[in-house]
């Protein structure tokens, strides 16, 4: 029957991948709106910090390997990773090979101190070449890429190895050497991870502006501004139900169920028509909601297939 590869399809499109959970963030702007209004000097800072910054994660469509449906990494710093080394002296022709991991990141920068220890000048080093092993965005292949350094860098001096792409994981390898007579030196490694930019052209960009909003109104216990971007972000977001699916993978236009189901709703028993009818409810409300009626959607299909 129609309506039942309308439910087929239903459930398959539900398992491939999670929606943006508009409901939730919606009730979570209400919440947001209904704390800041009772507070009275003890508004509870961290707790709706964490509440509206976990919702513009949402509302990115966060993925699983970090990256995001309405969202993308730029080369702009958000952060870094560091790590010390000290390179003791080897042979002539021998390296030490010292590395940096972090996620995201899309710059190298090798830096040498200008002191060992408190009042020890450092010594310099041979930088032989870089190694960069990532993984880019919207890929799972590991790629490699090889940078002849071959100079030696000073202490006080930094060399910048840009990456080709931004790595969703990276990896920057150096190899390097201390002279044999000249003692250890101190080397640091530091990765410079990416920026998120969200996209102009996502459905959910004007409650992400208002749920950044809300964390700087935070900042400064801006009780009105809160209230309003909470009010406003709620008041987008409920236009917007049932959720709108990520565009990397198939969709459901859930509201076409009742179209196709009207149709044969004269041959379908009426039992089995008010069953899908609140499964169909629950298709289209929150996380828990959508759980319970994919349960109750196998458990139908089972007992129509016994039929």
């Amino acid at each position: 029957m129609k309506w039942i590869a309308v439910a087929l399809f239903a459930t398959t499109s539900l398992a491939q991948q999670q929606p943006v959970p508009v409901a939730r963030v919606a009730d979570d702007a209400r919440v947001i709106d209904r704390v800041a209004e009772a507070s009275k000097g003890d508004l509870p800072r961290d707790l709706l910090l964490r509440i509206a910054n976990e919702d513009i994660e949402l509302l990115r469509g966060r993925r699983a390997d970090g990256t995001y449906a309405y969202a993308s990494y730029e080369r702009m710093e958000a952060s870094r990773v560091t790590e010390a080394y000290s390179i003791q002296p080897s042979g002539e022709d021998q390296l030490s090979k010292v590395d940096i991991r972090g996620e995201f990141g899309y710059r190298l920068t090798i830096g040498l101190p200008q002191r060992r220890m408190m009042v020890t000048k450092n010594r310099p080093l041979w930088i032989e070449n870089v190694e960069i092993s990532y993984i880019p965005q919207g890929s799972s292949t590991s790629k490699v890429a090889n940078f002849p350094v071959k100079a030696t860098l000073e202490p006080g001096q930094t060399r910048t190895v840009d990456f080709p792409e931004i790595g969703r994981q990276a990896t920057a390898r150096v190899y390097v050497r201390a002279a044999k007579d000249g003692g250890y030196g101190n080397i640091v490694l530091t990765l410079i991870q990416a920026k998120v930019f969200d996209n102009a052209d996502s459905p959910y960009a004007d409650a992400v502006n208002s749920a950044k909003s809300i964390v700087k109104a935070l900042d400064h216990s801006d009780v009105p501004s809160i209230r309003s971007m909470a009010a406003r972000m709620e008041s987008d977001l409920r236009q917007r139900t049932p959720a709108i699916a990520p565009p990397s993978g198939t969709t459901i236009d859930v509201s076409a169920v009742p179209a196709v189901a009207a149709t044969t709703a004269a041959s379908v028993q009426p039992d089995v028509y008010a069953e899908l009818q609140a499964i169909e409810d629950l298709l289209t409300g929150s996380d828990s909601e959508r759980r319970t009626g994919l349960d109750k959607l196998h458990q139908l299909l089972r007992k129509l297939r016994s039929h």
